[in-house]
Parts: structure tokens; C-alpha cells; sequence
């Protein structure tokens, strides 16, 4: 058998022919894409055409019936969440997972606390301080302070928090962002895209971004995938297309449904 890795090129994230059902309904009939390094993707489509059933396979949370996933060129399974966070896949939901009554500083550490001490243990409270500072600063993300309780902070803030505890976890390779522009004002939104871009850019993060707002995807992504009844139907690079193109499509692509069901 020839060798199935060497055609994956330079891919942080391949995925072939990637199938899913769910009884008699098909979600996905053969997906293909593919993610570069320190690229954003942006996966649009319409409901129920299979964008949360890929990204819970890409994630960890359903398996595919059939097709392939690579990451960095080596094939791989995922049998839970868990395993494809040991593979460098983090996700960012809407609900951004954060505990409100928590210090920005804890919030980063979150379950990945730094102690002192044997049998019982003290938080390292001036280290995660410390680091957390270096890191926003790194990143380029402004709040208040560490010191403060993350329900005080602004939506884009919270959501460049969630960001930034993702992208800190040992061996993140490939981050997922759910409608991260949801529910923002126009300063709001203009920090989070400042932070892909910062983190793709300068730090080599390789991002999948779901949204159903096209001005969004075109805002935040260097490419487009469209997803539609279970299969990838357009990839295109932003400066390749445009806005009014998209839609154009996407309602050609509606109405294609309408009149073949």
C-alpha cells in the first residue's frame, strides 16, 4: 500500500472523504479540506448542512463512519475529546466555558493550576500572575488587570480571555472559534479580529472559524470553505471572492435545495 501521509503536503489538518450518519439521516457525505499553518479557515454554510457535526468530529465528540483525518501529516483517530486535545485541537464555544467569579490570571490556568508543596498544596498565586501578564502582553490583549474578576470584564475581553487560555495549553496546535464575533459592537469585534490575526500571523496559530455572518468570516479569514448538505462545495481564498459573491452563491445553493429537496 502506498504510503497515505506523504500526500498531505504541509497540512497541520487534512480531512478526506469524512462521512457521518445519524439512522437514516446523512450529515455528512464525503468531506475533504484541509488547514494550513497559521492560516484561518472560515467554514460557512447553512443550518443542518454539517458544520457542527464536522467540527464535533475534528473535535473529538462524534467519530466518522468513514474518511480520514491527518494532523501534521500523521493519520489519526480520535476516540474522544479528550484525545484530540492530547493532538493540539483546542475549541473556543459561544458559552466561552469561563468561571465568572474568577480572576483573569485563574481563568488562564483553569484546571492547570501551578502548586507548591507536597501532600497539601498551595497556588502559586505571583508565578500565574506573572505569566499571565507576559502572555496577554505577547498576544496583545489589553484588560484591566489579571486581578480582575472576569464578569467585569467586556464581551470582546471575555472572549479574548477564552482565546488566550485555549492557545496557552501545552502543544496547541489548531484552534476552532464558535461565532466568535457574536453579539459584538464594531470595538468589540475589532479586538478579537486583531487577535487572530496576531495569533495566526505572529504566532503561527492555525484557526477554524465558524460563522454564520459572512462580513465576519471575510473579516477574520484568509480562506472559505462552504459547507453544504454534508459536502465542501466552495474553497476560495477571501481576495478571490467577495462578499456579494458568497451570497450569491449561498442563495443559489439555497434554492437549488428548494426546487431538488
Amino acid at each position: 500500500m502506498a504510503d497515505q501521509t506523504k500526500n498531505q503536503g504541509g497540512s497541520v489538518l487534512r480531512i478526506e472523504e469524512i462521512s457521518k450518519s445519524f439512522g437514516p439521516v446523512s450529515a455528512l457525505e464525503g468531506v475533504t479540506l484541509h488547514l494550513e499553518p497559521g492560516e484561518v479557515l472560515g467554514l460557512v454554510g447553512s443550518n443542518g448542512a454539517g458544520k457542527s457535526t464536522l467540527v464535533k468530529i475534528i473535535t473529538g465528540y462524534y467519530q466518522p463512519d468513514g474518511g480520514r483525518i491527518w494532523v501534521d501529516g500523521e493519520p489519526v483517530e480520535f476516540k474522544s475529546v479528550d484525545d484530540a486535545r492530547a493532538h493540539g485541537i483546542e475549541t473556543v464555544f459561544q458559552d466561552l466555558a469561563l468561571v465568572d467569579e474568577l480572576s483573569v490570571y485563574h481563568n488562564l490556568f483553569l484546571n492547570r493550576e501551578l502548586t507548591v508543596g507536597r501532600g497539601l498544596r498551595f497556588l502559586r498565586n505571583k508565578r500565574m500572575k506573572e505569566e499571565a501578564r507576559r502572555y496577554l502582553s505577547d498576544i496583545q490583549v489589553s484588560i484591566p488587570s489579571v486581578d480582575t474578576p472576569v464578569e467585569k470584564l467586556s464581551g470582546g475581553q471575555r472572549q479574548a480571555i477564552a482565546v488566550a487560555r485555549a492557545t496557552r495549553q501545552p502543544g496547541m496546535k489548531i484552534l476552532l472559534l464558535d461565532e466568535p464575533l457574536a453579539a459584538m459592537g464594531a470595538r468589540e469585534a475589532s479586538l478579537i479580529i486583531a487577535l487572530v490575526k496576531n495569533l495566526a500571523r505572529e504566532h503561527g496559530v492555525s484557526m477554524l472559524v465558524v460563522d454564520h455572518n459572512y462580513t465576519h468570516i471575510f473579516e477574520l479569514c484568509d480562506r472559505i470553505n462552504v459547507i453544504e448538505q454534508g459536502r465542501v462545495t466552495l474553497d476560495k481564498r477571501v481576495e478571490e471572492t467577495s462578499l456579494g459573491e458568497l451570497t450569491e452563491f449561498m442563495l443559489t445553493s439555497y434554492k437549488q435545495q428548494l426546487q431538488y429537496g
